[in-house]
């Protein structure tokens, strides 16, 4: 019995070794036409074969007159790139959420900036049928408008839109939009504290369970967050929703991220330390923000430990393509001294 269990435990700890020895394997594998980041990106499948989008975002003047509705489509078997018509709105927009259900992607919020400064939070949902390249008219509109916000899906069949920023401050709402019937229901709000409430965060869900890690707080020079936040979707009723708190390491911060899975394990990409306005330039004042060249991951099993690795990913990300459980892209994204990328980035777990 005693070699039994020794045998056991050599193999979990070989098996925990493996793992810890895996990271992001970061390949530069195309560029779009035009550089753009705070883009809204996402996958999408003709076919088998498997593409990845980018809608709106800011260009390399990092000016307000640079936020545009330029979108794109990267098909990562022949690497072409391809412009695809214009997000349908009337003003450029950045920090909006993009996300798929089968075969028809889902644009949400964003924010348009003015020549005054001024900033306004969009209540739009845009909806692309990925199949005949073309966008079907908006949804119906998100009660509370909103931009920087988490932004994932449950079985594929809801779609939620979690705290955020909207016009002027952060707000605790938890909107739930149906695409079946193209409807929105309110969901357990969180908490409303900043512990919770946040802007610039990002997340995935797990089974029943939605994750999202850091952003920014509303606060003098928004400081930026260290915090896990737990929300347990009831599966009979999906807008109720309990949630919890946590950090499991006080050092761990991240701004505008990717957010994505693999099994049970949630992963973090990319992002700053630091948080800041569209333009790159740090709210606190400290000039220009480097990306953090960082990944972190959590499991579901464990998530009061964080397994961080190296990661030479941009910053300034709003969504990730998930082409397949260990193979997923990004595209845009602002590299060192805030330049606006065009690259794209197959990123690897090995």
């Amino acid at each position: 019995m005693m070699r039994i269990t020794f045998s056991i435990l050599i193999i979990s700890l070989l098996t925990l070794n493996f793992l810890s020895a895996q990271k992001w394997e970061v390949t530069e594998v195309s560029s779009l036409p035009k550089a753009v980041s705070n883009n809204a990106v996402v996958e999408g499948f003709i076919g088998n074969t498997p593409y990845v989008f980018s809608f709106g975002g800011l260009d390399e003047t990092k000016k307000f007159s640079g936020i545009h509705l330029n979108s794109y489509r990267y098909n990562t078997v022949t690497k072409e790139v391809i412009t695809i018509p214009d997000l349908p709105d009337t003003l450029g927009k950045v920090a909006a959420g993009a996300s798929r259900i089968d075969d028809i992607i889902y644009i949400i919020g964003g924010y348009h900036v003015f020549s005054d400064g001024k900033e306004l939070s969009s209540n739009k949902v845009h909806r692309y049928d990925i199949k005949n390249n073309k966008y079907l008219t908006d949804g119906a509109p998100i009660p509370v408008a909103i931009d920087d916000h988490v932004q994932v899906v449950w079985q594929n069949r809801l779609i939620y839109v979690i705290t955020g920023w909207s016009d002027k401050t952060n707000v605790p709402n938890v909107q739930i939009y149906d695409p079946s019937a193209d409807s929105w229901t309110v969901g357990t709000a969180t908490p409303d504290n900043h512990e919770y409430k946040s802007f610039g965060a990002s997340g995935a869900v797990v089974g029943n369970t939605i994750y999202y890690y850091g952003g920014a707080e509303y606060a003098t020079q928004y400081p930026i967050q260290n915090k896990l936040r737990k929300g347990i979707i009831d599966p009979i009723d999906p807008s109720q929703i309990t949630w919890s708190v946590s950090i499991p390491d006080r050092e761990i911060v991240g701004y505008r991220m990717a957010a994505t899975n693999i099994g049970n394990v949630i992963h973090w990409i990319g992002g700053s330390a630091v948080t800041y306005n569209y333009n790159g330039i740090a709210y606190n004042k400290s000039g220009g923000v480097p990306p953090i060249n960082r990944a972190f991951s959590v499991s579901t099993y464990d998530d009061t430990k964080l397994n961080i690795t190296s990661a030479p990913a941009p910053m300034d990300l709003r969504g990730i393509g998930s082409i397949t459980t260990t193979v997923k892209y990004i595209i845009g994204g602002m590299l060192a001294d805030q330049k606006v990328s065009n690259k794209i980035f197959r990123l690897d777990w090995k």
